[in-house]
């Protein structure tokens, strides 16, 4: 299976100016980076290629789930590319994946893609089965939300 196979995306246009999207993606991402009832404390997000990515996600029965990993790149109004291939220091830990979220301006509105990369089947079958599309659609919704109420 090549790389090409092993993304999965979601994607939505949201009334919101680019900027204004961009502002909320990445200063308010406790308000929309999980599907509710789950809610993320950010631990630290370091807006620079090798910066800090560290959140931890929290379920409504007390589940736990820590993200630690760094930024790729850091485009400000375009994208942000992330993965947990490494920690800070550019420390190897095992990789699941690689996130981007790109912001494309579509008429004065926001063509928003989040997409996540995968080194083995495994990890996106496994991906695929917690629920990539419908979550992911899910914070795409929540995220449109914000941006909608604050243009």
């Amino acid at each position: 299976m090549t790389a090409e196979n092993l993304e999965l995306s979601v994607t939505r246009l949201i009334d919101a100016p680019v900027a204004t999207v961009w502002k909320i993606a990445t200063e308010r991402m406790a308000e929309w980076w999980c599907p509710k009832p789950w809610t993320v404390e950010i631990i630290e997000q370091d807006w620079r290629a090798g910066g800090r990515s560290a959140v931890v996600m929290r379920g409504p029965n007390g589940e736990e789930m820590p993200h630690e990993g760094v930024f790729l790149e850091v485009s400000p109004g375009k994208r942000f590319v992330f993965t947990d291939a490494f920690t800070t220091g550019w420390h190897p830990k095992g990789p699941f994946m690689v996130g981007t979220m790109t912001f494309v301006d579509e008429g004065g509105k926001t063509r928003y893609t989040g997409s996540a990369r995968h080194w083995s089947k495994e990890a996106y079958d496994q991906h695929k089965a917690m629920g990539f599309e419908q979550g992911w659609a899910v914070v795409a919704e929540q995220l449109a939300a914000l941006a909608e109420a604050g243009k």
